[in-house]
């Protein structure tokens, strides 16, 4: 190490906390919101979990990737939301260092399994119109089991492998956090280095986790495309397409969201529209998630009336919507 490294390790402070700046006007305001969205979201995803478990005619691989992905919803914005709605309430805006890197991994853990976990139900989709005669052989429950696992399996070592490059580089600047949570983009623009090599491998990371995935989802949905073209029946095609409909409409979302926020290119001006759009797939997929599979899911709402004690007949098929 020469003098003038040696010099400045000696007279940077290091930052030990982060202001996160986020929505802070109208703090009582927020709160209600935020509390009221929360509750929704617990409920509404926690509700398609007990449904989805509780009722035989739902035990399908459909339901299951279902029952997965709203429990992985219910954790997501546990990881934001709780944080913002105490911020509110006290008034204290700080977060300390690791508490803002366990906040960022959990945030991209969870946000890289579930970009997996869409991918694992457009392939069910896929085998479910496409190979239907093979569908219940290939699509057992060890391997909707073992491809929810992987897609959390997959996202741990790279998360900790993306928080380890942010976290390694020195903060001893400004700590005021441009976000609502410890998000890597405006984390990454305080470290007071050379930051260029770190921002394209983590360009590269996010890379790997939204495009591959989408690559796998637009590949399915192509398939499935051609086959529900070839339907000789219109009220058959459009039946097999409405089971489809509401995972493209979650994926439209998501995707749309996170790929403008994690892989366009920074500029000033970027920042208040990634805050609003971190806000569409942090919190609003989640709250519009229970809404999008149930409202024109048949079997999901009998199932919700039968739960509720009133039972009406339901024709078990493999999960296809109504």
């Amino acid at each position: 190490m020469d003098l003038g490294q040696a010099s400045y390790k000696e007279n940077q402070s290091t930052v030990q906390v982060f202001i996160l700046v986020g929505y802070h006007t109208y703090p009582a305001l927020l709160f209600t919101v935020f509390l009221a969205t929360y509750t929704a979201i617990l409920l509404g995803n926690g509700l398609i979990v007990v449904v989805t478990t509780l009722d035989p005619a739902l035990h399908s691989p459909m339901y299951f990737f279902l029952r997965s992905l709203s429990g992985l919803e219910m954790c997501y914005t546990s990881v934001t939301l709780p944080k913002m709605m105490a911020n509110l309430v006290s008034g204290d805006r700080s977060i300390s260092l690791p508490a803002c890197a366990s906040q960022m991994f959990f945030l991209l853990f969870l946000g890289g399994a579930e970009c997996f976990l869409l991918a694992a139900m457009a392939y069910d989709r896929y085998l479910a119109i496409c190979l239907p005669l093979h569908y219940m052989t290939i699509m057992s429950h060890r391997m909707c089991v073992g491809m929810v696992a992987a897609s959390f399996a997959i996202s741990l070592p790279m998360q900790l492998f993306q928080i380890g490059i942010v976290f390694s580089l020195p903060f001893c600047g400004s700590n005021e956090i441009d976000h609502f949570f410890c998000d890597y983009p405006p984390v990454l623009s305080l470290a007071c280095a050379d930051t260029y090599s770190n921002e394209i491998t983590v360009y590269a990371e996010s890379s790997i986790f939204l495009m591959i995935p989408f690559v796998l989802i637009l590949a399915s949905y192509v398939k499935i495309t051609k086959t529900i073209l070839r339907m000789p029946s219109a009220t058959g095609r459009q039946k097999t397409f409405s089971t489809c409909s509401s995972h493209l409409t979650v994926v439209s979302l998501f995707y749309g969201s996170a790929m403008i926020v994690y892989l366009h290119p920074k500029n000033p001006e970027s920042v208040k529209v990634n805050k609003l759009l971190s806000l569409l797939y942090t919190i609003i997929i989640p709250l519009c998630n229970p809404l999008i599979y149930t409202l024109r899911n048949r079997e999901v709402k009998i199932a919700f009336r039968r739960l509720l004690g009133r039972k009406r007949p339901l024709e078990v098929g493999t999960g296809m919507v109504g």
